[in-house]
Formats: structure tokens, sequence, C-alpha cells
């Protein structure tokens, strides 16, 4: 199967009616911007995107001026039109969707990593638990529980209770 063949029977399987009045049916006041939806990553990250007014049909490749990941694909995107050329759409943001969860705030800069959670962050695998509240509570969960030290293993508290 050739590569545009392939991606307009991915683009067939992908593209999902869009209801009526939502913003991919609605025309901008801004000259050149639709709502179109990302379809695909190509293997080397490039978006393929669906849009209304598409003259070409199927997938069209975009520039992306936004950050994009796997779990994109799907998602409406506002399109601005490079040199008003509706074959070279540029996609300038994501429809937000409130009933979907944002992301959790995580930072990495190469030495640290910051996970934040508004409540708490609950850290899961299997019957272990460990769970960090706002209050700043500290919850260790475990069928069975280990703690090796080469130096000093210290436990220090308000008050201290074994069993």
């Amino acid at each position: 199967m050739s590569k545009s063949a392939l991606r307009e029977t991915i683009a067939k399987r992908l593209v999902r009616p869009v209801p009526s009045g939502s913003p991919a049916t609605r025309s901008s006041g801004l000259a050149g911007m639709t709502v179109g939806r990302i379809l695909l990553l190509d293997p080397s990250g490039v978006p393929m995107v669906g849009f209304r007014g598409n003259s070409r049909g199927g997938l069209v490749p975009a520039r992306t001026v936004v950050a994009l990941r796997r779990a994109d694909v799907g998602r409406d995107a506002v399109l601005l039109f490079e040199d008003g050329d509706r074959r070279r759409p540029v996609i300038v943001g994501l429809i937000h969707a409130p009933s979907t969860k944002e992301p959790v705030d995580v930072r990495l800069d190469g030495r640290t990593l910051t996970l934040t959670g508004e409540q708490e962050i609950v850290l899961q695998c299997g019957k272990a638990s460990l769970t960090l509240t706002r209050s700043g509570k500290v919850l260790l969960r475990g069928a069975y529980l280990s703690s090796r030290s080469s130096g000093v293993n210290r436990i220090k508290g308000g008050s201290v209770q074994i069993n």
C-alpha cells in the first residue's frame, strides 16, 4: 500500500463527524483562521490535519507552533495558513476541552523531577503505595516494608508509635 493510500485510509478511520455548532463548524472573524482536527502524527512527528474547505481532501501536513504529543491526535486545533495558502496549515493552538482532565504539572531539569498536585500525589504499584497529601501527610503502605541504610537510619517525630 502506498503512503498516500495509507494516509487516506487512516484519515477515513480517524475522522469523526463534527457536531453542528461546534468550533470546527463555525467560521472565524480572523481571516484565514479555521478549526481543524489533528488526525495523525507521522513517524517523524509531523502533524497531519483535516479541516473544512480542504480542496486536496484527506490529510494535509502542517507546521506547528505548539508542542504536540501522540495523545493530541483527534483533538481540534486552531489553524492559520501560511501566506493565505490553504495547502500550508500552521497549528497555532489546541482547543481546550473542559471536560477532560488537565495533565499534572511535571518539571524535569536533568537533575530533579518535580511532580505537583493540587490535593495529593499517589504513586501506586500493586499493593504498594506512597501518598503525599496537601496537609503534609506522607502515607506509605505495602504488604512488606523494608528500611535499610549504610549510614544512620533516623526516626524522628513529635511522637513515635510502634504497633
